[in-house]
Order: structure tokens, then sequence, then C-alpha cells
């Protein structure tokens, strides 16, 4: 059975997308039977292409990526997400999105690679893509479909202290 994955930001324009992109990505590799979605609590209705290009250069198909808001995942028909991940910063006064279902929830944090100078953001994003790679690596490489949702949250609550 599929391992559906939620992946919350506000915007779903850079962390929520980069997420997406690495899990599915490590998930494909691995084949394992895992799918990564992202959303935004407040999506701004474009992806930031400084995110694109950085799965791009990874060698990951972004052709049919968009922002897409969290209302798409309650609707009837919806998959079942077994995990919500969030990555806004609140150390940067963000706002988290909540989630009210799911068995398992973790909050990895990333700051906005968006902030700062233009001329440094390829590389922010670059290094942010690394940072959230590293955790959907070890998130895919659980054995996800032996697992309780107490031991799967146990796992990503360490994965989140790594």
């Amino acid at each position: 059975m599929t391992t559906n994955v939620l992946i919350l930001c506000t915007h779903n324009s850079a962390r929520s997308v980069l997420s997406e992109g690495m899990l599915n990505h490590w998930a494909q590799r691995l084949g394992k039977d895992i799918k990564a979605f992202s959303a935004g609590s407040a999506p701004s209705g474009r992806i930031n292409p400084y995110a694109l290009q950085a799965l791009s250069d990874a060698g990951i198909d972004t052709s049919a990526y968009r922002s897409k808001s969290w209302d798409e995942f309650v609707t009837e028909g919806a998959p079942e997400m077994r995990v919500v991940i969030t990555v806004c910063d609140s150390a940067a006064a963000e706002q988290c999105p909540y989630w009210p279902g799911s068995p398992v929830k973790v909050h990895w944090g990333y700051a906005d690679p968006s902030n700062g100078l233009e001329a440094d953001k390829p590389q922010a994003f670059e290094l942010t893509r690394q940072a959230i790679g590293y955790r959907m690596l070890q998130l895919a490489q659980l054995p996800l479909e032996t697992m309780s949702n107490a031991e799967l949250q146990r796992e990503l609550d360490a994965i989140s202290k790594s």
C-alpha cells in the first residue's frame, strides 16, 4: 500500500516543492511505494524559479509541478495521508499550517531560501534542496510498510534532531 506524504508550507512555492520533488526522487530511486505531495495554506500560485532550477539540476522533471492549496487534499477522493510534514520556519515569524488529520505529523523547519540577495539565491536554493533531500532520503529508507504509526512517529522525530 502506498504511503502518502503531504508536505505543507505557507505558499507552496519553494521548500514544500523541494521536499515533494526530493521525496518522490528518492522513493523512485529506492523502489519504495511512497508518494509525496506538497501544498500551501496560502499558495502563491507560482513556484519559485530557483526551486525549479535546483530540482532540475538534480535531474528531477518539474514539468508537471504547480503551486497547490491544501484544500485539494481534503476533498472527497483525495489520497489519504499517512504523514504530514511542515517545512516552514517559525523562527522567521512564518505561520506554519496546521493539518488536523493524519496519524503521523512532524515539523522539519528550513529557513526560506527566497530571503537574501538575488545573486545568492541559486546557492541558497541548492543548499536547501540538499538539506531537505537528506531528510527525505532518511524517510524513504525506513521500512514504512512494516512500521506502526507510533514507530514511524518516533523515527521522524529522531530524523528532525539529526
